[in-house]
């Protein structure tokens, strides 16, 4: 018998708010984690997503670096950010894509003829997430009896900021490369 733990599972499309914002709280709670379905992501752009991330970060390094991170959007290499600045290694083992809110002009992308699906899809994936993550964050502050706007009217939905990661992962000795992708927007962690 296993002992996986079975997380809850959250409808974002579900007509009960106030249903849908106390499973949310309980969730959190029990678990401090759970799987959201019915949130307007579909399966195709997400698969477009890795296809597309796949063929950025397997650029060389000379081309990804001329859209080297700008106003918090673009491109970082391998080791160049390290989350915990205690430890003597020399920057993470991964490379990181930025993206923020679409309408400022500040987002940096490869020219078109390189990459020809590369900003379409990820400006899409952008939206999408970013409408999920907007009404899960009302659900949330409902869940936690506040008004459903609190975080849109103390600032949280003003600039969105989301990335995409790809880890080099050490198995058995060798390097070995894995592309995993990461939206965080406003105040909550959106994985995949």
């Amino acid at each position: 018998m296993s002992n996986a733990l079975q997380l809850p599972i959250i409808d974002l499309a579900s007509p009960d708010r106030f249903s849908t914002a106390n499973s949310i709280r309980k969730a959190c709670i029990d678990y401090g984690f759970f799987y959201l379905v019915n949130h307007g992501v579909d399966e195709e752009l997400i698969k477009k997503v890795f296809e597309q991330s796949s063929n950025f970060f397997s650029f060389p390094i000379e081309e990804k670096m001329k859209l080297a991170i700008k106003n918090h959007r673009g491109y970082t290499a391998l080791y160049a950010e390290k989350l915990d600045t205690t430890l003597t290694t020399k920057g993470d083992s991964k490379e990181t894509f930025y993206v923020g809110p679409l309408a400022d002009g500040l987002n940096q992308w490869s020219l078109e003829e390189d990459l020809p699906s590369w900003r379409s899809t990820m400006e899409t994936y952008h939206q999408k997430v970013l409408s999920a993550g907007t009404k899960l964050l009302s659900l949330i502050a409902l869940s936690l009896k506040l008004d459903e706007n609190f975080f849109g009217k103390v600032g949280a939905l003003n600039e969105p900021l989301g990335f995409i990661r790809y880890y080099i992962i050490q198995a058995q000795g060798t390097w070995t490369l894995q592309v995993k992708k990461y939206m965080v927007l406003l105040l909550i962690q959106i994985m995949e």
